[in-house]
This record gives structure tokens, sequence and C-alpha cells, in this order.
């Protein structure tokens, strides 16, 4: 019997890394920078206390490549307690959003909030626990749609 492929069977390894600590977000901020993804893909389990997206994130770490690349990558946040949003329709199911940065901001006895900051104004923001984030590649990469590379006025 024959058996499909698996993403780790490929010369390009995965991306799996974890902030702990909130020395660690500013790595996982850089390699999410201009991820995409529709709020259709954005879930806050309650009862788990889990928040997670799946985002089309652009591969920063290759460098500067001819061919930009993007990967689709499970971004989880645990201890999720609260989520809330601001600057989003929520409603609109054909929203599409292009996350910008992650921050922690402390808050009491480990306690804090994660914030991600969208183009367009627009933030959501995890009170956790405790800072536990995970990101994780789900799929092969893929040429860019767009076949260009994200930039920012300086």
């Amino acid at each position: 019997m024959s058996e499909d492929a698996r993403f780790e069977d490929g010369g390009d390894r995965p991306l799996a890394l974890r902030a702990l600590e909130p020395d660690d977000l500013p790595v996982l901020s850089a390699l999410v920078q201009d991820a995409i993804f529709p709020i259709t893909e954005m879930t806050w389990d309650k009862a788990h206390r889990r928040f997670a997206i799946l985002l089309n994130r652009f591969r920063w770490e290759e460098g500067p490549r001819r061919t930009p690349e993007r990967v689709q990558s499970v971004m989880v946040i645990e201890d999720a307690t609260k989520v809330s949003t601001q600057g989003i329709d929520r409603g609109d199911r054909d929203t599409v959003l292009s996350l910008l940065t992650l921050t922690w901001v402390p808050g009491q006895d480990g306690t804090g909030r994660v914030e991600l900051m969208l183009a367009g104004d627009g933030a959501i923001a995890i009170e956790v626990e405790a800072l536990e984030l995970t990101l994780r590649d789900v799929t092969r990469p893929y040429i860019a749609p767009s076949g260009k590379t994200p930039g920012h006025p300086e």
C-alpha cells in the first residue's frame, strides 16, 4: 500500500516554535509579520481556554528570495481567559485580516495580554494566565499569490 508524502519528508523543515517568556515573543512576531487570514480562521475555544488562528504566513526566515513564499501556519495561544477585538467587523465573514505584530503587555503574577496589531488599525487582545504561544507550519511552502514581498514605508 502506498502512503501519501508528508511535509516532514521534504527538504524544507516546518517551523515549530513556542514562546513561554516575553523575550521569546519578538522572534515569533517577526515570523508572523504580514501574515494574512480570513476572519473565519480565528477561533476561541472558551472551554479549553485556547485561541487559534490559521495564518497564511510570509516566509521571512528564508531571507531575500527571487520567488516569495508563504506557508500555512497555526498560531495557538493557551490559557486564554478573554478575547476582545477593536476595529474589526466580526459579522463580516468575508473580511481578510493582515497581522503586523505581536506584543506582550504584562499583568500581575505572570498574567498578561497578547496583542495582535492588524493593518487598518484593527487589534485583537487575548488575556492569558501565562504566556504560552506556539507557531507551527502545517503545509508545504507555496509561491505567494501576489508574487511580491510585503513592504512597509520607513
